[in-house]
């Protein structure tokens, strides 16, 4: 089985997570530089919106990179026919099965890499032509399932047989390294990169995360079937008060209407959706991306050299 770097085609076995409204061409040009995979968003972008975006990026990098396609939006088969004719060569998905789209991506000689929740779904993946599946448990930022990272990857491993790389809870070397004995073969890490230099969100909101501690985070819209996880705020604060008080769906709508916009563009971090996750306590300094993942691996790679087991 090849490795998730060869696969990849990328120095470290690290995928970028891709963050809605955030992840656009500056982020994932300096993370494929810096030897991970890029991950371009596609959510909150038109067809030639997206177009541009890759464009973008590949006037700044010549290495790997990737689109994620969050499967709920409406407009993916246009997504998908972009993604073709600039011939990028990775999709991530979530929220939903690429299975319509898997021939045509396949036949283009684009690699699909699912994001997914439990292991029947990377059954699913592996089976609809997958080349590896991203185990992604509930301590993420953004949308989640219901497993943790430590449950979730050893039986996503124990089940196929295509790399699994883990999502979720990682936030510095000691998580690498865990990963890997739970058996992952790399890592996805979004929440460690929103206060990136080349992140390109407000001062705000990065310094909202450099603020949180390990209890900062909390999940809203479980009782809807769609939970996401953020930082707590006014907003997120009202939002489930009405939620745990039987509120309809449109009430909580329009209380969140354009909440992620609001922080991520205006830097509105007391109104806005401030998706992070649980590891958002350990993120406390600004730094370049190539800092964040060479100090990844290299703590990584001293973790392991220093393990010591005893019974």
């Amino acid at each position: 089985m090849a490795t998730v770097a060869e696969i990849l085609g990328t120095k470290y076995p690290l995928i970028q997570g891709s963050m809605a409204r955030i992840s656009r061409h500056e982020l994932v040009i300096a993370v494929s530089n810096a030897g991970g995979l890029g991950v371009l968003t596609s959510a909150g972008f038109d067809k030639e919106g997206l177009r541009e975006e890759i464009r973008k990026v590949k006037a700044g990098t010549d290495k790997p990179f990737a689109v994620n396609l969050m499967l709920m939006m409406k407009n993916i088969p246009e997504m998908v026919e972009v993604i073709i004719e600039e011939e990028v060569p990775f999709v991530m998905t979530g929220a939903g099965t690429p299975k319509p789209y898997m021939p045509a991506l396949t036949e283009a000689g684009i690699k699909v890499i699912p994001v997914i929740p439990s292991v029947k779904l990377a059954k699913k993946m592996e089976d609809l032509g997958a080349v590896a599946v991203v185990a992604e448990g509930m301590e993420s930022g953004g949308h989640v399932g219901e497993t943790t990272t430590m449950a979730l990857v050893p039986q996503v491993a124990s089940a196929v047989n295509i790399p699994v790389i883990a999502a979720g809870g990682i936030g510095d070397g000691r998580g690498v390294a865990a990963a890997y004995a739970l058996g992952a073969q790399g890592i996805q890490a979004g929440t460690i990169f929103l206060t990136a230099d080349e992140t390109p969100v407000p001062d705000a909101f990065k310094q909202a995360v450099l603020d949180a501690d390990d209890t900062a985070t909390t999940v809203t819209g479980r009782r809807s079937g769609a939970p996401v996880r953020s930082i707590k705020n006014p907003m997120i604060a009202k939002y489930l008060e009405l939620e745990y008080s039987g509120a309809s769906r449109d009430a909580l709508e329009e209380l969140s209407l354009g909440s992620l916009s609001k922080a991520v563009f205006e830097g509105d971090v007391e109104n806005g959706s401030v998706m992070a996750g649980e590891i958002s306590g350990m993120v406390n300094s600004k730094r370049s991306v190539k800092d964040i993942i060479e100090g990844l691996f290299n703590e990584a790679e001293e973790v392991v050299n220093n393990l010591k087991i005893t019974y």
